[in-house]
């Protein structure tokens, strides 16, 4: 085999070599010339690929901040569901036990509904929106089917079977907030356009109460409407119309408060506890009590009297109640001052979210965590009338939990990929 050498001058004026093979193959080398090596089938090109489990963003001193947070309100929660539901759980169950053994079970799974949804990067829930509202809307449904739905109390909110239950709603305030935050943000250049905005919120808002409404749950109703408002709001949509919205938001709520007659009465007894002490009133006057007995320091973990039959639902509504008789005043501020820094810190993920949608997630979840905190601890002191809606984190919630904590997960992710703060 022999091979011969020609100059050729190139396109450029330059002179490259190219060299002639016995076989007739050429290869060229010089500037302006790609390697034959490189073009070579036999030479695999490795691409270094980002590992798929990273989550997106930084650990910064806003998230670790909320994700501890979270992590004492659930560690405060486990510590007195022990401690208010031992009484109950030995004379039902036989061991006291029973309700902690279930709500550590939900805060497992909790737990991991938060890393999961903590590392998916915030902005794949738009995609799935569509999906989740879809899901929860059927859920919602077959919660009224005869035989599906669990009647307790004489509403049906539950489905599932034994003591393993899921409550729908609590899927549908995830489902309506991700939704309502993805149409916002899409349409955030046209947003004072209200046909295209307010009413199709408007709508799904509308069709999701009516089917809670008929479980019937006006708690959980106000709360999603609550936060419905929030995002509207805080995306731009005028103060008019959005004014209109809520005084027929608050009239609504208003009308259902006194068309059925257990609501009525509920109303009443949160007007004057007093005027019916053994019915109407009971809970709110055992509440109270169970709080002023605490003083400041109160009477030690473990130690409380309400719980003793006098307290109904110790451990899921009225748990602030035994907060309050068992770690006094100042236990009861240092939940409340956890709420309250947990709502700072949310602000200030909404503030610094990197996008529209980002922000629109991390003020609904905020709203959900700080109006439900403020219904449960308002209804316990008596400042509101009584929903049975429990303390995020800290009640007994099971589904509830799980779900939140999934929602707490979201805003850590929004939080992980805030924009940094200026430095001064």
């Amino acid at each position: 085999m022999t091979t011969t050498l020609r100059p050729s001058r190139s396109r450029s004026g330059g002179t490259t070599a190219r060299s002639r093979s016995a076989g007739g193959r050429t290869s060229t080398s010089g500037s302006g010339t790609r390697k034959a090596a490189a073009t070579s089938p036999r030479t695999p090109v490795r691409v270094k690929r980002p590992r798929a489990t990273k989550p997106v963003g930084r650990r910064s001193s806003l998230f670790v901040s909320l994700f501890a947070l979270v992590v004492i309100l659930n560690l405060v929660g486990l510590l007195m569901v022990l401690s208010a539901s031992a009484v109950g759980s030995n004379a039902v169950y036989g061991s006291p036990w029973y309700q902690f053994q279930r709500q550590f079970i939900w805060l497992v799974l909790g737990s991991i509904a938060l890393v999961i949804a903590m590392r998916i990067d915030y902005h794949a829930w738009r995609r799935r929106a569509p999906l989740l509202l879809v899901g929860a809307i059927g859920l919602l449904i077959l919660v009224l089917v005869p035989g599906l739905g669990l009647e307790v109390n004489g509403a049906s909110r539950w489905l599932g079977w034994g003591s393993l239950r899921i409550q729908p709603s609590e899927i549908a305030k995830l489902a309506v907030l991700v939704f309502v935050a993805d149409l916002l943000a899409r349409r955030a250049h046209r947003i004072e356009n209200t046909r295209l905005t307010l009413r199709p919120v408007l709508a799904v808002f509308v069709f999701v109460a009516a089917l809670i409404m008929l479980q019937p749950n006006l708690g959980t109703t106000i709360i999603l409407g609550v936060i419905v408002f929030v995002m509207l709001f805080i995306a731009g949509i005028p103060l008019k119309p959005l004014g209109l919205t809520a005084a027929c938001g608050v009239a609504m709520a208003a009308v259902a408060a006194v068309i059925e007659p257990y609501r009525y009465r509920r109303l009443m007894g949160f007007r004057d506890p007093w005027a019916d002490p053994l019915n109407t009133g009971y809970q709110t006057i055992q509440a109270q009590v169970g709080v002023a007995n605490g003083g400041l320091m109160g009477t030690g973990l473990g130690e409380g009297r309400a719980k003793w039959g006098f307290l109904p639902f110790p451990h899921t509504d009225f748990i602030f109640a035994v907060i309050g008789e068992e770690l006094g005043l100042v236990g009861s501020l240092t939940v409340i001052a956890l709420f309250v820094a947990l709502g700072v810190l949310g602000i200030r993920t909404a503030l610094l979210a990197p996008d529209r949608f980002g922000m629109l997630l991390a003020a609904g979840v905020t709203t959900w965590i700080l109006v439900q905190a403020f219904v449960n601890i308002g209804a316990v002191v008596g400042a509101l009338p009584i929903t049975g809606v429990p303390l995020p984190f800290v009640s007994f919630g099971g589904s509830s939990l799980l779900v939140l904590m999934a929602a707490a997960g979201i805003l850590l992710n929004v939080a992980r990929q805030a924009r940094p703060t200026p430095t001064r």
